[in-house]
């Protein structure tokens, strides 16, 4: 492929990811290491490198990652999924790309990163969590494990460093921030994606309202997803959610002042709504977490947060925020209600585990419970939880033992120190 004319002096480090849960958990953390350890715009202003993140099409993604990562102010340029292709063909719409440069993979499909490191001529890191589907095309792989490692073809190996799971290095970032008033905060997830977002939230809001009455000195916290807002999600807690008419919950007010935003339910139950994006430092401090499937699983499991995942399946006809091509399928008018609970029922018979530290460890580390349960139930179950400090702590060390020692964050960047010019990297 050829090369688009170089129109600047200093190397660029692209950053390639698809959806909100891997910019918070492996973006976020690599691009703020990165800015600590080299002179890179925009947080360097007269610095010959720049940092960029380019956002890559996939089913997972929201559509609003370009605008959750913008406020960070960790990238001279962010190019949203939708121009990728356009990206490929003409970078220099773009902006000026200069000769030299790395590509790092963090998220989505790993062909797109090939496709781009070739396209601009840059040197090319793919971060690992599995599989290298691509080991020829790499000049180095960073490996989550040695299983990945161990599966690569032996003339590759020499190429693949393992630095350990980038969310290891979560709680620590956590631990810096803000403390939580005192309470026995317990986290609710609903979702990010609409589809989980009309059965998460009215089903959540029910829990809570049931949890309250059982466990009076509970307090809730929400955090609001950077792809959704305080509008939508009462739009999904009320009548014009469909669903929202099967439970017993709504929200009767919002309180709102400079500093916290809080839902009231109509049952007078007061649920705390975080802003600010990620909310690890919060969540850290959570008792207990009930949420969906997704992401999320990941980033509680990174915070050691001991977790109730919860499937309704008596809503399968909207659950169609699955990954991959039948995913799409499911939502093509016409066949997107058939499709649906078709894919939903296979993935839940053949796939087994759901949530990420369940997947991981090849067993069940946190509850999942699927199926046509009811916020009585989960609220009950919540209670047994709180009210066993021991079980909690438990499932604590579980969660801490998957994620392993931190320092993969360091050891990603040192890894792409490694393929930038010498004199950028001795900086």
């Amino acid at each position: 492929m050829a090369r688009p004319r170089a129109a600047e002096p200093g190397p660029a480090v692209v950053l390639v990811s698809n959806g909100p849960g891997e910019l918070t958990t492996w973006v976020r953390p690599l691009a703020e290491r990165l800015h600590a350890c080299l002179r890179l715009r925009p947080r360097s202003t007269t610095a010959q490198a720049a940092l960029h993140l380019v956002l890559v099409p996939c089913p997972n993604a929201t559509g609003q990652e370009r605008v959750a990562a913008e406020p960070w102010g960790l990238f001279e340029r962010i190019v949203p999924a939708r121009r990728f292709w356009s990206l490929l063909l003409r970078p220099q719409r773009y902006g000026p790309w200069p000769q030299r440069g790395v590509v790092v993979f963090l998220g989505g499909d790993q062909f797109w990163t090939v496709l781009l490191s070739a396209r601009l001529g840059y040197r090319h890191i793919t971060y690992a969590e599995w599989v290298a589907r691509w080991p020829g095309w790499n000049d180095r792989i960073a490996a989550m494990s040695e299983a990945v490692q161990r599966q690569l073809p032996a003339r590759y190996q020499s190429r693949c460093r393992v630095v350990g799971d980038l969310m290891a290095d979560l709680s620590s970032f956590a631990r810096q921030e803000d403390p939580l008033p005192e309470g026995q905060w317990v986290a609710l997830l609903p979702g990010s994606k609409q589809a989980k977002l009309c059965v998460g939230m009215p089903f959540l809001l029910d829990t809570a309202d049931r949890l309250a009455r059982l466990q009076p000195e509970c307090r809730f916290l929400l955090p609001l997803a950077p792809t959704t807002d305080v509008a939508e999600l009462l739009r999904f807690a009320s009548g014009s959610n469909p669903i929202a008419a099967r439970y017993n919950a709504s929200v009767a007010s919002v309180d709102q002042d400079e500093l916290v935003t809080e839902l009231v339910t109509a049952a007078g139950t007061r649920i705390r709504l975080l802003r600010q994006h990620p909310a690890h430092g919060a969540l850290s401090q959570c008792s207990l977490a009930l949420t969906t499937v997704g992401a999320n699983t990941a980033e509680l499991g990174a915070l050691a947060v001991p977790m109730i995942v919860i499937v309704p399946t008596q809503h399968l006809e909207v659950m169609q925020a699955w990954d991959g091509g039948l995913g799409l399928l499911a939502r093509l008018p016409g066949l997107r209600r058939l499709i649906g609970v078709l894919l939903t029922l296979w993935r839940l018979r053949n796939n087994g585990l759901m949530a990420w530290p369940n997947i991981s460890a090849g067993r069940l580390v946190v509850p999942e419970r699927v199926g046509a349960i009811t916020p009585d139930e989960i609220a009950q179950e919540a209670c047994d939880w709180l009210n066993a400090p021991e079980r909690l702590e438990g499932q604590r060390k579980d969660l801490q033992a998957l994620r392993g020692d931190p320092g993969a964050v360091a050891a990603l960047a040192a890894e792409v120190r490694a393929l930038l010019p010498r004199e950028l990297s001795s900086s």
